[in-house]
């Protein structure tokens, strides 16, 4: 198989879009948690925001080790999710 060359240009900026939406998702759980009645009654689905920022970090992390010249095997090994780490390991296993 012929490596792309653009490949890592593009893991990079995939990297960078994923942070943006990162931002934008705290942003918006920061403004939600002002209001406390809100927060105090929209406490558990409010720790989804956390959770969906951990996922992105995790994400553009990987693409950026990927675009850097790491290998998919051990991109995926340095992610430090489990439950994140085990999808992607389990897709690899598909394909």
């Amino acid at each position: 198989m012929v490596q792309d060359h653009l490949a890592p240009a593009l893991h990079a900026a995939i990297a960078e879009e994923i942070r943006g939406m990162r931002m934008l998702i705290e942003q918006l759980a920061e403004q939600l948690t002002g209001d406390e009645r809100f927060a105090l009654h929209h406490f558990e689905q409010l720790q989804t925001f956390d959770l969906i920022v951990q996922r992105a970090d995790e994400s553009a992390d990987l693409l950026d080790r990927m675009a850097s010249g790491s290998r998919v095997v051990e991109a995926v090994d340095a992610v430090r999710l489990t439950a994140v780490q085990d999808r992607l390991r389990a897709a690899l296993l598909a394909a």
